[in-house]
Parts: structure tokens; C-alpha cells; sequence
């Protein structure tokens, strides 16, 4: 830290094994909250058959007020296949083409 709590342009690299090995964690609260937001997802999913991305995120952050999980619409997207393709599935609407989600059969 420079004057007045400032931070410098230098990058300090610690050689100590002891504290590497005590900032290695095992990223439980990131789990955590993954799982959560799986959990939100699924439960709000199979209350609401037929929705869209746009219904997840507005749910997420106004209803249940999950104001900082990071997903927006499109990321729910990428968000939906690559950690619950086996619970939840989608159809393409035809009129939008955009992906309504349902519980996976």
C-alpha cells in the first residue's frame, strides 16, 4: 500500500509454502452459492412451466431479490445446459424463438 491506504502498481509475490498453502481454499461458499442458484432455478422452473430467460432473471432478482447472482438473460442460457441439462429442458418457441424452459422429462 502506497500513502493514505493507496494501493501501488507493484504485484508483491509471496514465496511462503505455509501461506499457500493457507489461501488454498476449497471454494465452499462459491459452492454454496451455486447450488443455491441451481436450487432457485429448479424450484421457480417447476412453478412456472413455459418460461422464458427473461422470467428466470426477473425472478431471481426482484421476487427473491438475489440481486448479485450474476446472470442475465443470456448467460442463463449457458447457465441452464452446462449445470442442470438433466432437470430442466427447453422448446423453442416458433412465433420468438426464444427457449422456453420446462422440467425435463
Amino acid at each position: 500500500m502506497g500513502s493514505h491506504g493507496t494501493p501501488t502498481p507493484y504485484c508483491y509475490i509471496v514465496e511462503d509454502k505455509e501461506y499457500m498453502r493457507i489461501m488454498k481454499g476449497n471454494g465452499v461458499q462459491k459452492q454454496a452459492r451455486l447450488n443455491r442458484l441451481k436450487n432457485e432455478i429448479i424450484e421457480y422452473v417447476s412453478s412456472q412451466p413455459q418460461c422464458s430467460a427473461a422470467d428466470i432473471v426477473d425472478h431471481l432478482s426482484n421476487e427473491r431479490k438475489m440481486r448479485n447472482h450474476g446472470l442475465t438473460t443470456r448467460k442463463v442460457g449457458f447457465f441452464i445446459p452446462r449445470y442442470l441439462s438433466e432437470m430442466i429442458g427447453f422448446t423453442l418457441d416458433n412465433s420468438t424463438g426464444k427457449r422456453l424452459y420446462h422440467l425435463a422429462a
